[in-house]
């Protein structure tokens, strides 16, 4: 598994210089490691793979984030690649799991991440790790029903491209503009 992964890393194609930076870090990573999957929450090891799954609205472009509890800001559904999952079933999974509906993988990059990001987690110091995210970005429309995981999230909302650029700093994934602008020029 960890070659699939590998090889779906390297066929991303950075959209700015930190996520070339994050590219050839986590390329380090699953180079120098036999364990890319969480074995104990919850942070080992660290680092450890997730799945993002940016929710987009292809009719305005407007993304539908989820309050999450544990994070304390609004972000994509995801969640941890099981071990010896690939992370496009992890999205599936997910997805039915937090939200209650099936995945479409969205055009052009279907069941291939369009993103990378390498983070530290937010949370007490003993919790803390790093997460190597893979985002999926999946099709959905603003009057689909969905049954968000009360566990988990506080709610969820659908938001458009310029209220994410406008909002204050801490309120949402701090790369999710990032994502948004490298989604913008694959369109463009």
């Amino acid at each position: 598994m960890r070659d699939e992964i590998r090889a779906l890393v390297e066929e991303l194609s950075p959209g700015d210089e930190l996520e070339a930076r994050h590219r050839e870090a986590t390329l380090a990573w699953l180079a120098g490691t036999e364990d890319i999957f969480r074995r104990a929450k919850p942070r080992t090891p660290s680092p450890h793979l997730v799945a993002y799954f940016l929710l987009r609205d292809p009719a305005d472009g407007a993304v539908l984030l989820v309050d999450h509890r544990n994070a304390g800001m609004w972000l994509p559904s995801g969640g941890h690649v099981e071990p010896g999952e690939h992370p496009a079933e992890t999205v599936r999974r997910e997805l039915r799991e937090e939200l209650g509906v099936p995945a479409v993988f969205a055009s052009p990059f279907e069941e291939r991440p369009a993103f990378l990001t390498v983070t530290e987690t937010v949370g007490p110091p003993e919790q803390r790790h790093t997460d190597v995210s893979l985002w999926y970005v999946l099709t959905a429309r603003r009057d689909q029903r969905f049954t968000p995981d009360p566990v988990e999230f506080r709610g969820i909302r659908w938001w458009t491209p310029a209220e994410v650029t406008g909002a204050p700093a801490g309120t949402v994934e701090p790369h999710l503009g990032r994502m948004l602008a490298k989604l913008a020029a694959v369109a463009a």
